[in-house]
């Protein structure tokens, strides 16, 4: 198997796993979503936006020691991570308040599409920046 293979190989792993970790963040961020809307009657924007923080704080543990084994010091790679998250939460905010509050779509459908797009800019973002090897 040539370099490029195994490489492929590997980010396609690494991606799966990111993505199975994202699904744990994301459970996360859809039970403080359902939990604020349901049941403290908080508007879906607002309670996406603290849904989307608890399930970046579960997702950069579990990707700093699992997905991306970085050695990196918290407060590089964690400022970076909350800065790509940060810029993940306003696209996800973005499209719920374009899906619910312009479209009038359910806004758990909405969130479904909102994280399929977060999760393609996370996973780039953090691979090539926040836990780069050679910064």
């Amino acid at each position: 198997m040539t370099q490029d293979k195994r490489l492929n190989k590997y980010n396609h792993r690494q991606f799966i796993l990111f993505a199975a970790i994202g699904a744990v963040g994301t459970g996360g961020h859809f039970l403080t979503l359902i939990l604020l809307v349901e049941w403290a009657g908080l508007s879906a924007v607002w309670a996406t936006t603290a849904g989307f923080i608890v399930g970046a704080l579960i997702n950069y543990f579990l990707n700093y020691h699992i997905t991306f084994k970085s050695d990196k010091a918290h407060r590089e790679a964690m400022l970076k991570f909350f800065m790509v998250a940060l810029l993940g939460a306003g696209m996800n905010t973005l499209i719920v308040f374009v899906g619910v509050d312009l479209m009038a779509v359910h806004y758990l459908v909405v969130q479904v599409v909102a994280s399929s797009l977060v999760l393609i800019w996370n996973f780039s973002a953090n691979k090539f920046w926040t836990f780069a090897i050679n910064d």
